[in-house]
Order: C-alpha cells, then sequence, then structure tokens
C-alpha cells in the first residue's frame, strides 16, 4: 500500500528539495512530507542508535520515538545546525535514555546477569545475514566490542562518514574529545580485524529496506499521517 507522499513505486518526490526546504513545506500543512526526511535519514538514524544500544527492537523503538519528537516539535527546529545533526541529536538523546533505562532495570532484576548474558550473545537477523559478507559481521563484531564512548563516534565518523563537527554536535562533545576517541577507536578495530577494514565499513551496520518501510508505516500511524 502506498503512502501519503510516495509515488505507487514508492519513490519520493521533490527528491532534489533541501531538508530545510521539505521542512518548510511540512510546516507549512505538507505534512506527508516528513516521510521524505525519515527516509532520507534512516540509516544515520539507525546508526547513531545502534552505536548505542545493541538490541535491534530497542533500536527501532528509539528511531520511531525520535521521528515522533522530531516531527512534533518541528517548529523548534532553528536551523541554526543541519536538520540532520538536529534529526541525529534527538535520536542519540533518546537511545540515551533507553539505554540508561535499561540498566537501572537491569541492576534492580535479579536475573541481570542472564539477560546481560542475552543481549551480548544476540544473533544477527535474518536480514542481516542476507546482506552482510562475513568481513562485515566481523566488523560489527569489532564495533560493538568497542566501549560505549569510543564506539558512539566510531559508528558516527567513520562508517556513517560524518564530519567531526557533526559528531560534536550529534554527541555534545568537543572536537577534541571526537577526535581523540576516534583515533584510539580505529586502534582498537585495527587490531581487532588487522588487515580487513578498508572498504567493508561504510557497508556495515545497514537499515535495509523492509525495516525502513516498517518505522516509516508506524511514525505515520502514531502521527496519523497516514
Amino acid at each position: 500500500m502506498a503512502i501519503a507522499g510516495l509515488s505507487d513505486n514508492g519513490t519520493p518526490p521533490f527528491g532534489t528539495l533541501t531538508d530545510a526546504e521539505i521542512v518548510q513545506r511540512v510546516r507549512g500543512g505538507d505534512r506527508a512530507s516528513f516521510e521524505i526526511l525519515m527516509r532520507r535519514h534512516n540509516q544515520r538514524i539507525y546508526r547513531a542508535a545502534r552505536a548505542i544500544l545493541r538490541d535491534e527492537s530497542d533500536v527501532e523503538d528509539v528511531m520511531q520515538q525520535a521521528y515522533i519528537n522530531a516531527f512534533t516539535h518541528l517548529d523548534q527546529f532553528e536551523e541554526r545546525s543541519l536538520f540532520s545533526t538536529w534529526l541525529t541529536r534527538i535520536a542519540v538523546n533518546e537511545a540515551l535514555a533507553r539505554r540508561q533505562k535499561l540498566r537501572s532495570t537491569a541492576s534492580s532484576d535479579a536475573s541481570a546477569d542472564m539477560v546481560e548474558q542475552t543481549v551480548t550473545s544476540q544473533q544477527p537477523t535474518p536480514e542481516h545475514l542476507a546482506y552482510a559478507g562475513e568481513l562485515q559481521r566481523v566488523l560489527e563484531g569489532a564495533v560493538d566490542d568497542l566501549p560505549d564512548a569510543y564506539r558512539a563516534v566510531f559508528m558516527l565518523r567513520d562508517i556513517e562518514g560524518l564530519s567531526t563537527n557533526e559528531t560534536s554536535e550529534a554527541l555534545d562533545l568537543g572536537e577534541e574529545a571526537v577526535k581523540t576517541r576516534l583515533h584510539r577507536a580505529r586502534a582498537m578495530v585495527r587490531r581487532a580485524v588487522t588487515s580487513r577494514l578498508g572498504d567493508a565499513i561504510p557497508g556495515a551496520f545497514q537499515f535495509q529496506a523492509p525495516r525502513c518501510d516498517r518505522v516509516v508505516a508506524f511514525v505515520f500511524e502514531r502521527v496519523s499521517l497516514a
């Protein structure tokens, strides 16, 4: 079923418009155009949330809530930074809050050790197995093993390709801290996978079309755009 704002074949209209122009359309009443922003940035928002949370269902929940938050507070976007940076920061905040909640729950639960073991031993999803090669799985394992602070910087800078400034804004860190953490994260990953990095990095942690459709449909239902 086609969702408002897309053509029958799923191709977004207004594809050449900038994010700022689409935001103005949404603010002006063309609420369906918000789908273009979601589909345009789903990969980045997924990676930002995935850098903080390892459970895929938690990541999708965070993405959905981040989009709902962005839509309902769109008037607060003042264009002092890129829309993508503003949206990423919302997703990061939501993911951090979810992680804190999970940790608080685990610490008060007598079976916390079992929960932690279940999360860390999670198997790749069928979509991951279908789309990711062996080298990408090795890389993703190495990234998952990074300490939290380093994993977030590595994910946004090297895998998603954000600039130092964008990463700094998204994570609320100074640029020097971003550079330092990235340097150390690269060294850790390099030791883990040695010579098998290279061209595999941009292909890791893909957010494939079926999951993208699921997130978009959920958000549309919640904000009554469908």
